[in-house]
């Protein structure tokens, strides 16, 4: 069997075990492995597997991406997303969709804190979920604003991902954090305009708070 057949059964064999409910790396690591042992042998499979998790860490260049998350551990645990969000609230919040433009403003300071999405999802949904479902919100509108917002984590610098890119690619980082940063505000502003359209249109999803 050639190379490339090869590739496009672990191909259809990963989706196959996602499609199962397998965790997406658990499936891809099974597939790999599976096709390196049949390729390689055992000998060269238990190599790759004990080296490559310690070689893929110890560069002391990635020792920044713990510190990100360290970061915005730091800054969930000091109350600082409810602070963002509630002084956001504070100039719009009581407009026809105000929470939810706050949501998305509260994300993009957030993620210029964290740098990440995951993070900036989990911290800021927190806070803003409850609070939009208090004022009788759509939860369509509600989490759909918490997901968009949550995209801003990795764009709004410092990010994560622009760190292991410019890592990976001898890119300067501080260049692509300069490079983004105008992306990011236009998003954010964007995001917010698709809220308040999707209210004009709509008033019934997002009540005016008191």
């Amino acid at each position: 069997m050639s190379d490339a057949w090869l590739g496009l059964i672990g191909f259809a064999a990963a989706l196959a075990l996602i499609a199962l409910g397998l965790p997406v790396a658990i499936a891809m690591a099974a597939v790999g492995l599976l096709g390196y042992w049949w390729l390689e042998g055992w000998f060269s499979t238990a190599f790759v597997l004990g080296s490559s998790p310690f070689e893929s860490i110890f560069p002391y260049s990635f020792s920044v991406i713990p510190l990100f998350v360290l970061m915005g551990a730091f800054a969930s645990h000091a109350g600082l997303s409810r602070s963002l969000f509630t002084a956001i609230n504070a100039f719009i919040g009581h407009r026809r969709g105000g929470l939810a433009v706050t949501t998305v403003g509260a994300s993009a300071l957030f993620g210029a804190i964290c740098g990440s999405s995951l993070a900036t999802v989990a911290t800021i949904g927190r806070v803003a979920l409850p609070e939009m479902r208090r004022h009788g919100y759509d939860d369509s509108l509600s989490t759909a604003t918490v997901a968009a917002g949550g995209t801003l984590g990795v764009l709004i610098p410092p990010s994560v991902l622009l760190v292991i890119y410019g890592l990976l690619t001898q890119s300067s980082i501080g260049a692509l954090f300069v490079g983004a940063l105008l992306p990011g505000l236009l998003g954010a502003g964007l995001y917010a305009l698709a809220v308040l359209g999707r209210v004009w249109a709509d008033p019934g999803i997002a009540p005016r708070s008191a």
